[in-house]
């Protein structure tokens, strides 16, 4: 199934540092701040839950999961709230032609490198507020071919993002603009770059997640080209 197929490789594109797979089910865990790349991922139909509980309070974590309905047990979303879970980050992921992006983007290509220099973390950091040393971990993680976008103003690296390459689909993460320079195409240039990188490794086609909230996001995505493909949300009880 192509949903699940993006999840997994979005999965390995933020890859935790401890992941146990048991069945369909990756069990994840990282110490850094960004919560959701430490979401159980429940894909397959088997009840595995105390499994799920156990693996995170061993960690003394909060057990999240990421319910994506058509790829989850159809009744794991109500068993979950049951047991006191509350929902969370409704979520969007959306698909695009590589091609389409590089056509609607309608912005010069920005500049591309294979690693998050100093500058292209920094200007990540400014947007996001998380935090720089744990991010590096992350990324250095990244097993799959990736590439750095960043668009420059006054030599002023003022957006970035990111792309994750596999098997034939190319993944956008970490798309951040810093405020003063939203609205000028900066992003529309990093998203350029993305996706001309990922045209030239033949990954002909695109994806991202996003929050379904973020409707200048949306916007920009919608008219680079991409479409929804499904939502997604997650449970989390502390």
């Amino acid at each position: 199934m192509l949903i699940k197929r993006l999840q997994e490789y979005a999965a390995r594109a933020q890859p935790a540092a401890h992941v146990e797979e048991t069945g369909g089910w990756w069990l994840r865990h990282s110490p850094e701040d960004a919560w959701w790349v430490s979401a159980v991922l429940p894909h397959d139909r088997e009840d595995r839950v105390d499994v799920a509980e156990k693996f995170c309070a061993d960690r003394g974590v909060p057990t999240r999961f990421q319910i994506t309905p058509g790829v989850c047990a159809d009744d794991l979303d109500a068993r979950l709230a049951d047991r006191g879970y509350a929902r969370s980050h409704d979520m969007s992921l959306q698909i695009a032609s590589t091609a389409d992006v590089i056509r609607q983007a309608h912005a010069d290509a920005g500049a591309v490198t294979t690693r998050p220099d100093d500058g292209w973390l920094a200007a990540w950091h400014e947007v996001t507020t998380r935090d720089v040393e744990a991010e590096r971990d992350l990324l250095s993680r990244v097993e799959a071919p990736s590439a750095y976008a960043f668009a420059e103003v006054d030599d002023e690296i003022v957006a970035v993002g990111r792309v994750v390459a596999e098997n034939g689909w190319a993944g956008v993460f970490g798309m951040a603009t810093l405020p003063h320079a939203r609205g000028q195409g900066a992003a529309r240039s990093v998203l350029a770059a993305l996706a001309s990188w990922a045209a030239a490794r033949e990954s002909n086609h695109m994806y991202l997640q996003m929050e379904k909230g973020n409707k200048a996001a949306f916007r920009l995505y919608e008219r680079s080209g991409f479409r929804e493909l499904c939502t997604y949300h997650y449970r989390v009880r502390e």
